[in-house]
């Protein structure tokens, strides 16, 4: 009988040879056991068919992130990930700027402002078009000091009924906001020495023309413009509680404590109406210098007390200030932010990296 009799088709037996599963049929088998194999055939070629769709599931995967792998097995970096990633800077700036600004205030606000000098009052110590930098937290560490140079609220100084009052911390934040941008009343901002602090004696002159305090001279020379003397007006004062007695650098044409000897307080401003200290020059950088507190105010008298006495008249320039450009507070501003904002940048796309990968299916490695 033909092959054909036997129900094998042509082929067969090539086919079950390809599934490396089925033998040659020997003589006396029937066509039932030549099904066996070649069902057992189906089932391996299902498999191999099945590993193939998985391995080409697995190569694409990489393709569907983003632009495909040139031939050859090498990858590149997916242009859809690049354009991701400029429109992720672009949705996140925004925010930089929105929390450089943020900052700039505070930094203004509570911290570090700088100023504009336009009159010579307080020469050569600080002469005009100077720009310095306030530290407008010192005296929350530390009291003022005698020699510090302060910047105050000018508005009421001289009189202790009109003495600017306090704010809380929302009225300073929304003040200084408003300043950012040129709006808002800055007040008559001051300049000047501090020569006397609460319950001290200020008088001038002694015998050789200085001012003294609490009967101590001022050895005033470091630090006076050339050619003036200490005082040419004559005082004898004793500074009130919470008040301070302040004078220019500029003795001849400086309008202080010894011009409104008459008013009340004597002559003396508010501590509350202090802003900060001056101790930096910033501008120009041919002026660049710390402001120290002079030697002579070291003297450890000073901090004797002295009895009250009588007073005296006299007066000229103001060394009124200006707030100078935003440009420092914001530069402090974006410093801060640039990093922050990149520290919350990388954190947020390491959680998401890791969220990735836990969600990724058994066998496949997380897209990168």
């Amino acid at each position: 009988m033909s092959g054909a009799g036997r129900g094998v088709t042509p082929g067969a037996e090539p086919e079950a040879g390809q599934g490396g599963s089925a033998a040659s049929p020997g003589p006396g088998q029937d066509q039932p056991a030549s099904a066996d194999p070649s069902l057992d055939h189906g089932a391996e070629a299902a498999d191999p068919g099945q590993a193939d769709s998985g391995a080409t599931a697995e190569t694409s995967g990489p393709a569907e992130d983003g632009a495909g792998a040139p031939a050859g097995g090498q990858s590149s970096q997916p242009a859809g990930r690049r354009g991701r990633r400029k429109r992720s800077f672009w949705r996140e700036f925004p925010v930089l700027v929105v929390i450089a600004l943020l900052l700039a205030v505070v930094i203004k606000t509570y911290a570090i402002q700088a100023f504009f000098i336009p009159s010579g009052s307080m020469e050569n110590t600080l002469e005009i078009n100077d720009r310095v930098l306030v530290n407008k937290l010192v005296y929350d560490v530390r009291s003022i000091h005698r020699g510090d140079i302060v910047v105050f609220n000018g508005d009421g100084s001289w009189d202790p009924g009109t003495a600017p009052r306090n704010t809380n911390f929302v009225v300073k934040f929304g003040q200084g906001f408003a300043s950012m941008f040129g709006f808002g009343h800055p007040g008559d901002i001051l300049i000047k020495r501090v020569i006397g602090l609460p319950g001290d004696k200020v008088a001038c002159c002694d015998a050789q023309g200085r001012v003294t305090v609490n009967g101590v001279p001022l050895n005033e020379q470091s630090y006076l413009y050339p050619g003036d003397s200490p005082s040419e007006i004559r005082f004898n004062i004793v500074v009130p509680p919470g008040r301070l007695w302040v004078m220019g650098d500029h003795r001849l044409i400086s309008d202080d404590s010894r011009n409104h000897l008459g008013e009340p307080g004597g002559g003396t401003i508010p501590e509350n109406a202090v802003i900060g200290r001056a101790f930096v020059i910033i501008w120009p950088p041919s002026r660049w210098r710390i402001l120290p507190i002079p030697a002579t105010f070291q003297q450890p008298k000073l901090n004797a007390a002295a009895p009250p006495a009588a007073q005296d008249t006299a007066g000229l320039l103001s060394a009124r200030l200006e707030p100078s450009s935003p440009f420092l507070p914001l530069a402090l501003g974006f410093a801060v932010a640039v990093p922050v904002t990149w520290l919350q940048r990388c954190a947020r796309l390491r959680f998401a990296r890791r969220r990735t990968a836990r969600r990724a299916p058994p066998g496949r490695p997380p897209a990168m």
